[in-house]
């Protein structure tokens, strides 16, 4: 009885998808500002946008890494009065933070997309970290996102306009040997982002929590310095992607509104598992969401069996090695 129902409900679903698809929003002369844009994801997000004709500032502390991206930024541009602009700053100091902004906007036009890409994880046993270890880890992924937020917030409201993108993990939806720090940071993106959008609703803004994948980067690079076995071997079923890959993703989903930004079929089945109290893009994506969260759930069993054996291997080898 309930596939009968069903049917028709899925077909009507699909229809309305069909003619009501989101019409992206144009970057075309729009201000885009980019945290941890000098390298990785923020550096190849700020190329696409330029290559959509938006004025561009990418904000980070390394002003060599800084400059140097710029001029790679400004190669894509495609008007000649494109801006591009390089700021060096703390985003985690809040006051400096709000200060640069108001300049940028002062020099550049009013903001209207953020995307916050700056963050580092640091890797290993929960007992490992040292009280530093956890204040970095905090500043750079929770407060080095939340601070910028806070000071485009009142602007976008304001204006009845704007784009807000957090760029989390896939471990903002699940804990992982290894990442007990960083991913409680990435946790507390999500219930920030899920917040965001309820608060951001009436004023037309909208709110993308982007969950990449293991991405071919700096800040993946200085990871693997840090990562535990376990954590390496239950990684590499995931694969590698290219910054530009995620980028291209992140900036589609949030130009048409979408609350999640994810690549892949590994991130589709994680997201919607822990898909939870979120926006759905609509009705068609709610009862495809509605039919997959049961035999998800054995997938993701399967999956946290495959990982828990993982972890159990590797200690009985460091057992023997004792």
């Amino acid at each position: 009885m309930l596939i009968v129902l069903f049917i028709p409900l899925f077909i009507v679903a699909l229809a309305l998808r069909l003619i009501k698809q989101r019409t992206p929003k144009s970057l075309d002369k729009r201000h885009v500002v980019i945290t941890g844009g000098s390298s990785g994801i923020g550096k190849s997000t700020a190329i696409q946008a330029a290559r959509k004709g938006a004025n561009v500032t990418i904000i980070a502390r390394n002003l060599d890494r800084l400059s140097a991206a710029e001029k790679e930024i400004r190669g894509a541009c495609i008007h000649k009065d494109q801006i591009i602009t390089a700021v060096s700053v703390d985003v985690s100091n809040k006051t400096s933070i709000q200060k640069e902004l108001t300049n940028v906007e002062e020099k550049v036009g009013p903001i209207y997309m953020l995307v916050n890409c700056a963050g580092m994880a640091i890797c290993g046993k929960v007992e490992d970290f040292t009280e530093q270890d956890v204040k970095t880890l905090i500043n750079a992924n929770y407060l080095g996102t939340l601070y910028p937020i806070q000071s485009v917030v009142p602007r976008f409201k304001d204006r009845q306009e704007g784009i807000i993108v957090l760029t989390a993990s896939q471990v903002a939806l699940m804990g992982m040997y290894g990442y007990s720090i960083y991913a409680s940071c990435k946790f507390a993106l999500r219930g920030l982002a899920e917040s965001l959008s309820m608060e951001l609703k009436p004023y037309n803004v909208s709110v993308t929590l982007a969950l990449p994948p293991d991405t071919d980067t700096p800040g993946y690079e200085n990871e693997n310095k840090t990562k535990p076995t376990e954590t390496q071997l239950i990684s590499e079923a995931g694969g590698l992607l290219k910054p530009e890959v995620v980028a291209e993703k992140l900036l589609k989903d949030a130009l048409t509104q979408k609350f999640f930004s994810y690549v892949g079929l590994e991130s589709y089945i994680l997201t919607t598992l822990c898909v939870g109290m979120t926006p759905c893009a609509d009705l068609l994506e709610l009862m495809i969401q509605s039919v997959l969260l049961g035999p998800l759930r054995l997938i993701g069993a399967y999956y946290l069996r495959t990982f828990h054996s993982i972890i159990q291997r590797c200690h009985l080898q460091k057992q023997k090695e004792n």
